[in-house]
């Protein structure tokens, strides 16, 4: 499978097509694509799923991807890697923007396809796409830094869809759970917060059957689930930063490397390193809690 480099740490690119001549190819970049006008397939590993007018997506990285397209199509792309954001200009704060859409990069393959709620979000979004590429075209001083705005904007809405798409997945499961998830997911880094006797209080659940509650709903135990979750932070940054093991196992509070390695060994069956030299973790194994593995099949 070819894997294309990015050339730049950004581009924007309108194209017209009838049909699609690339082979189906992963790439080392974040892709934003919209469709301003057209109809057919959008192909992302081995799965396909219908794209037509206004419809918006994101590629992350080592997605293998490509379109099959049945009406005439313009697509415009908006390429950029992670470096893209690490400027020392004062203006952007990579690390903390990084760590609010880690969210996206961690969930997005679990919810392909469109997922931008509303239509007051979609025009946003649009606006947004269509003032980069005059940014990009027109080029001064002032460019870059309105350039990254829009995208950290329309990241920043994405993640906010994801959210909610993942929330409402968990409350269909039971109505009080995807808020549970939530809290938890937000405050994943807060030993106090994730407590049993704090999350009982604050979601007015018995403190002696919280972690009962959580099991029977999730699949798995809390501590599993916690862990899990600061695994597949551990994912996203090893794929997308130049973090140390040790610098991850710090933020997301291992006791140090070897804690982390261990931990990611024991529950994906294969080594960071493995991970990095391109062994694929299964879908089933990526999945937070195997309630939702039941619930699709």
């Amino acid at each position: 499978m070819q894997t294309e480099i990015a050339k730049k740490l950004f581009e924007v690119q309108v194209e017209e097509l009838t049909s699609w001549e690339k082979r189906p190819h992963k790439h080392n970049f974040f892709e934003i694509v919209y469709i301003e006008k057209g109809a057919g397939l959008q192909c992302i590993n081995d799965h396909e799923f219908e794209y037509h007018e206004k419809n918006i997506f994101l590629l992350p990285p080592l997605d293998c991807h490509s379109f099959k397209i049945h009406q005439p199509t313009t697509f415009y792309f908006i390429r950029f890697t992670d470096y893209f954001f690490l400027k020392d200009d004062n203006l952007t704060d990579y690390k903390t923007w990084f760590d609010k859409i880690t969210y996206i990069i961690a969930n997005y393959n679990k919810i392909p396809g469109d997922i931008i709620p509303t239509e007051k979000e979609r025009e946003f979004i649009i606006n947004n796409i269509k003032s980069i590429h005059n940014e990009y075209l027109y080029s001064d001083g002032y460019s870059n830094s309105i350039i990254t705005g829009g995208v950290a904007s329309i990241l920043n809405i994405l993640a906010r869809s994801i959210e909610k798409k993942y929330v409402e997945q968990a409350n269909e499961i039971e109505c009080k759970f995807g808020e549970i998830l939530r809290y938890i997911n937000t405050n994943i880094l807060d030993k106090e917060k994730l407590r049993v006797p704090t999350l009982a209080e604050k979601f007015n659940i018995s403190k002696s059957y919280f972690s009962e509650y959580f099991k029977k709903q999730s699949g798995i135990s809390l501590a599993d689930y916690i862990l899990k979750a600061k695994l597949r932070i551990a994912q996203t940054k090893v794929e997308h930063t130049d973090l140390s093991l040790k610098e991850i196992a710090y933020q997301l509070n291992f006791t140090d490397s070897s804690h982390l390695a261990k931990s990611f060994k024991k529950v994906y069956g294969i080594t960071i390193k493995e991970f990095k030299n391109g062994i694929h973790i299964s879908c089933k194994d990526r999945l937070l809690y195997p309630a939702l593995l039941k619930k699709s099949s």
